[in-house]
């Protein structure tokens, strides 16, 4: 069995040497939410969490599949982490190499010196990832934050990606979920016990079964020295309306430079990407393409899992 830190509730590398999670209760766990759900999978034979250090900062990383396979980068949205990915890298770890990277100052990694949580600094610390890494031409997925985050690196390189795929995130968006997001975060940043995290989590996220959330809570939070469990994401993004940082702002005329191909996804309940802003997104596009999952909102990938594979199925088989 894996062992963790005391003030860890998940399990994780503590230094640069990858730490095997196929043994551990963790899998266990994400194996019993997929027969659930009935995601078809492989148990997987590599899938390890990792450290690294990028730009001077330390990022935590899990690693999933064959590393001869073609490389798939998974971007989470805001106060979310790699465990976001979970049952999508599990789904796709026997045909890909999957990095999920819990991105500065959320999950595993760094919170960052100089506060700079801005999109470009963040697209910075993938794509020097990615150099570091020797992942060439990978397929990026990205949700919300993460979505931005893809949208910038394919505006600074174009060439770079085989595929993108953005989940719930558009250049102009005229939904207000934005304020109920960062409202959940300042109301949710310290607890006493996980069940009152637990019971926080369901009345905002109607979509995901108790047992998921339940599942899952372990990757949210961190024991601090006095018995509190706290958010591991920074307090800055908690704190502020905005991400510090310089900002960037796209156009739909800026994204016709993506020539790659390119999946755009809406929740179906989203009230953060109207459906006007979705398709307007799309037109942009070079080689754009448009699913929209049934039965979730803002956080596809995680309140319908089953509708969101089977949207990014097809459109991998073409790339």
């Amino acid at each position: 069995m894996v062992e963790t830190d005391a003030s860890h509730l998940n399990q994780i590398a503590d230094g640069l040497e990858p730490l095997d999670m196929t043994q551990s209760d963790e899998l266990a766990s994400l194996l019993t939410s997929a027969r659930d759900l009935g995601i078809a999978h492989q148990v997987p034979t590599r899938y390890v969490s990792r450290n690294t250090v990028v730009r001077n900062e330390r990022l935590h990383f899990l690693e999933w599949g064959d590393p001869s396979a073609p490389p798939v980068v998974l971007l989470h949205g805001v106060n979310q982490s790699s465990h976001a990915w979970d049952l999508v890298s599990l789904h796709l770890s026997d045909r890909y190499h999957v990095f999920a990277i819990d991105q500065r100052g959320h999950g595993d990694s760094e919170w960052t010196r100089d506060q700079n949580y801005s999109r470009g600094a963040m697209a910075a610390d993938a794509l020097a990832f990615m150099a570091q890494q020797g992942i060439e031409h990978p397929i990026i997925i990205g949700h919300s934050m993460g979505g931005g985050v893809t949208m910038q690196i394919a505006l600074e390189h174009p060439e770079l990606p085989r595929a993108v795929v953005f989940v719930d995130i558009a250049p102009v968006r005229t939904g207000e979920g934005g304020r109920e997001i960062r409202d959940f975060m300042r109301q949710n940043i310290e607890f006493d016990r996980i069940e009152d995290f637990i019971e926080s989590v369901r009345k905002y996220d109607p979509f995901r079964s108790l047992e998921h959330i339940e599942r899952t809570a372990r990757y949210n939070l961190i024991k601090r020295v006095d018995g509190k469990l706290i958010a591991k994401s920074d307090r800055v993004l908690h704190e502020a309306d905005r991400v510090r940082g310089p900002a960037s702002e796209v156009t739909l005329e800026d994204v016709k430079v993506i020539g790659c191909p390119a999946l755009v996804v809406r929740g179906e309940h989203s009230n953060i990407v109207k459906p006007a802003d979705a398709q307007a997104f799309v037109e942009a596009l070079p080689n754009g393409h448009f699913a929209e999952v049934e039965k979730c909102g803002h956080n596809v990938h995680t309140q319908n899992t089953p509708g969101f594979l089977d949207a990014l199925r097809p459109f991998l088989e073409t790339v």
